[in-house]
């Protein structure tokens, strides 16, 4: 019975808030209590029903939001670019530049970039928005050679595919992606605002050059699963 009535309420939540914009404050547990005549538990069951069809989004110490999440769509068919592909959904993108420094490039990332162990490589850490969300943070790797002055380029536009196109002169292409679903360890979620242990993508990436095929960029990238609906698009049927 008490698994019912929280049900009904998550149902009749879910259609008042249908139409309001996303961050739009919503009650909270105290006063869906109130209303519905419920226990707390009752209504705390009713709003994490909410969380989990990622509804409404819990900000402690601020409240309870609705929540929009927004399509990533990942394919070889479109350019790896997390602006672009966010404002192609509908969204307002930032990013914010963290550390960007040159380093010897360790032998894994060499690696990965088919260059020698040791060349110099930035190490750039960025923390990405959607509509003023903390939605992914991680690190990416560009050799220093491809763009030399990658800060100074970074303070003039926050896309680093648009940068690697426009100064690095070449068209950087999905080479191949890797996905899985994971808890979020305490630095990620730090920089994403969640708590730690929050359900999060952690997608590492290889770019090359489309014309040569050189590597290009490498990426590391955790992505909030309750702020980014991460889509793979594979084979030649990529309708609704």
């Amino acid at each position: 019975m008490a698994s019912a009535k929280y049900r009904e309420i998550a149902a009749a939540l879910t259609a008042e808030i249908a139409d309001l914009p996303p961050g739009t404050k919503v009650d909270g547990e105290l006063a869906i209590a109130a209303r519905f005549d419920v226990s707390r538990a009752a209504a705390r069951a009713a709003v994490q029903e909410l969380e989990r069809q990622f509804l409404v989004r819990r900000v402690r110490g601020m409240g309870t939001f609705t929540a929009r999440r927004v399509d990533y769509p990942i394919s070889s068919h479109r350019a790896p670019s997390w602006s672009h592909t966010l404002r192609d959904a509908g969204a307002t993108p930032r990013t914010v530049v963290r550390s960007c420094e040159s380093i010897p490039m360790p032998a894994a990332v060499a690696a990965k970039l088919d260059a020698p162990e040791g060349t110099a490589v930035w190490r750039l850490q960025r923390r990405s928005f959607t509509d003023e969300l903390p939605a992914s943070w991680g690190t990416e790797w560009v050799p220093a050679a491809t763009v030399p002055e990658l800060p100074t380029a970074l303070r003039v536009s926050d896309s680093l595919d648009h940068v690697i196109r426009t100064v690095g002169g070449v068209a950087p292409t999905r080479s191949w992606v890797r996905a899985s679903m994971e808890a979020a360890p305490d630095e990620v979620a730090d920089e994403l605002a969640i708590d730690p242990g929050a359900a999060v993508w952690f997608v590492k990436s290889l770019n090359t050059d489309r014309v040569s095929g050189t590597p290009v960029c490498l990426t590391e990238r955790w992505i909030r699963a309750d702020a980014i609906r991460v889509v793979f698009e594979v084979g030649e049927d990529l309708g609704g």
